[in-house]
């Protein structure tokens, strides 16, 4: 599908944009586009590129930009074919501080994004979602639910055979930019505690790799106004430490914190109202978009009959053993180069 074609990341300077770009700069696809606003970062992506595959860079191109301004989208829209859409505002606490910047840009950006495809003519867009939009309790899910309710409300009203607008959701990518894994490695090696919130939080585990095949999953096999879930596996935050601790051979009592702004003690990748109408795939859910229009009249005499589900959510989800857990660290290259820099 992606053979001589053209694929716009936005927001692809992150970790997941650095994830596709390893999975597809060496295939025959036809061109990569990178939006985003940090001219470092690109300026870093292109370098690296250049050095890890100077035969195939070439098929690497770079557009500074902010979802925010769609004039700036536009011009990387041109001629795409197919858009990954992972531009976001993702730290919790800085979006408890900033809830109107969250909004800027995971829901008017997201919009922008969604817009501009549908006007040139984009094949299909994969939005890319957190599962801190079910049941948000914090600006940033918030914003991201928004954002969700955003590319479906536009899958409704676009032509059925013009573009397709899907979307996934999936937990915490395991050192990722920002996540608590780096943090925790580099709290190790300055010597110090780790600092965890509570040791009973549990949160969704899940590579960068994973991550994106839920989103090729999405692109294959989505239809416009699908959201895709992966089943991913769980662990405490606490457990998380403890196995670091011992991959790295670090003794130091941890210290514990509590919870910041806007944290859960538990994440929820499929609410029990979405697990009504999901559509079990093996190891994804399928949730379609609520196709019923705003003519209420036609569900006063017969409703929905259905019983609440069950919420599939970090606590009740499986869990990792430490073993495993284990396995699925030393899986990543990231720790694996920490691992040898640590000696």
């Amino acid at each position: 599908m992606f053979k001589d074609r053209v694929l716009l990341i936005v927001g692809g300077t992150g970790s997941f944009g650095h994830a596709v770009l390893d999975k597809f700069i060496s295939t025959d696809i036809g061109e990569i586009r990178i939006l985003s606003r940090d001219e470092k970062k690109q300026d870093d992506m292109r370098h690296h590129y250049q050095i890890s595959f100077p035969g195939e860079s070439e098929k690497l191109k770079f557009y500074i930009g902010d979802v925010r301004d769609i004039n700036s989208v536009n011009t990387a829209m041109v001629g795409t074919d197919y858009v990954f859409h992972a531009a976001a505002l993702k730290q919790v606490p800085s979006c408890e501080f900033f809830p109107i910047e969250a909004v800027k840009t995971n829901v008017l950006g997201a919009n922008n994004v969604i817009t501009s495809a549908v006007n040139y003519g984009v094949k299909r867009v994969v939005c890319l979602s957190t599962d801190k939009a079910a049941y948000p309790i914090n600006a940033m899910g918030m914003s991201k639910a928004l954002m969700e309710k955003t590319f479906i409300a536009q899958s409704r009203i676009i032509d059925p055979e013009g573009t397709v607008i899907c979307g996934t959701r999936y937990g915490n990518v395991m050192c990722s930019r920002g996540s608590v894994i780096p943090l925790f490695i580099d709290q190790m090696k300055g010597g110090l505690a780790l600092t965890i919130t509570e040791p009973t939080m549990t949160r969704f585990m899940m590579s960068l790799e994973e991550a994106v095949e839920l989103v090729l999953y999405a692109f294959e096999n989505a239809n416009t106004g699908d959201l895709m879930v992966q089943k991913a596996p769980a662990c405490t935050i606490g457990l998380l430490a403890e196995v670091l601790q011992e991959l790295f051979g670090f003794e130091q009592e941890t210290r514990i914190i509590g919870i910041r702004h806007g944290e859960k003690m538990h994440e929820t990748l499929l609410t029990a109202e979405e697990h009504l109408h999901a559509v079990d795939e093996g190891a994804f859910y399928r949730v379609p978009a609520d196709s019923r229009t705003l003519n209420y009249d036609n569900y006063f005499s017969e409703g929905k009959k259905d019983l609440l589900g069950t919420a599939f959510d970090s606590n009740n989800a499986y869990q990792l053993t430490k073993e495993e857990l284990r396995n699925k660290l030393l899986a990543l290259p990231f720790i694996i180069q920490e691992l040898q820099n640590w000696g």
